[in-house]
């Protein structure tokens, strides 16, 4: 290797060891917010540090299994680059937990959820993903023989979902995200419940709000929490009135792609 890449190489590890460590400082600082879900949280300019960077809890990242690689992205990739699942999440999120005691904020203990919506086989992306989050146990919530403990980090699985597989696994570091309407699986397998909004509201924070559709709504989130379930909403409207309605009636993750909109609404609203 020249003596030109080798001064170069040395320059980006130690401005990229740099960036880890500038970022990790912010999250320390950062206002947690435990009603903010990040979707698809990888479209963002930098997918993990922007969210963690406003107190995010909750991350979305959609992955498809190919050539044994967990790739991120919304539809299958044909540009592979800047795209591994493991570089993106799992390892600042690493990083971040061994520099500050086992947290990913260093002031909070609130273990947070990345949401992986699985777009290839549900069987074989789960397998690959049981491999390759053992070296990052330490850092997650796990199931292991009737006991669950919280990490830093809770897996929870979207999109394709393993069921069977997972659910006849008696040592697993994962969870599925159920569907709201059919929630009655355990909480040590879905500890988080999800539907569209639009599946329950048609009200879009504008004009009048049915008395019905929030009484129904309601009813749903008050099932959920009866089993110890959280509950979340996609493709939710991106406003105020809307926000406020979800957190009103009890859903504990607001799904959004304008981070720092919800931010700042969060703020104000103290939470």
């Amino acid at each position: 290797m020249g003596q030109k890449m080798m001064i170069f190489l040395k320059l980006h590890n130690r401005l990229l060891l740099y960036f880890v460590l500038l970022n990790c400082s912010l999250w320390a600082q950062t206002k947690v917010h435990p009603n903010a879900h990040a979707h698809n949280d990888y479209k963002h300019p930098h997918p993990l540090s922007d969210a963690l960077s406003k107190g995010f809890t909750s991350i979305e990242a959609d992955v498809f299994l190919i050539h044994n690689q967990l790739i991120v992205d919304h539809t299958y990739p044909l540009i592979k680059r800047n795209k591994n699942f493991e570089e993106l999440y799992l390892k600042p999120l690493s990083d971040s937990c061994q520099k500050n005691n086992g947290k990913v904020y260093a002031n909070d203990t609130t273990s947070i959820i990345l949401l992986v919506d699985i777009k290839s086989d549900a069987t074989k992306t789960y397998e690959h993903l049981k491999k390759l989050l053992e070296k990052y146990s330490f850092m997650l919530s796990s199931y292991k023989n009737g006991v669950f403990t919280k990490g830093a980090v809770s897996i929870i699985l979207s999109g394709n979902k393993p069921y069977e597989k997972l659910m006849a696994d008696n040592n697993r570091t994962m969870f599925i995200d159920e569907n709201l309407f059919s929630c009655n699986k355990a909480l040590s397998v879905c500890p988080l419940a999800s539907t569209k909004y639009s599946n329950l509201l048609s009200w879009t924070g504008k004009g009048e709000l049915k008395a019905s559709e929030k009484e129904n709504l309601m009813r749903y989130v008050k099932a959920a929490h009866a089993q110890g379930k959280k509950v979340r909403l996609w493709a939710s409207p991106e406003n105020k009135n809307v926000w406020e309605l979800l957190l009103a009636c009890g859903v504990d993750l607001i799904n959004t792609d304008q981070l720092e909109m919800l931010d700042l609404f969060l703020k104000e609203k103290g939470l």
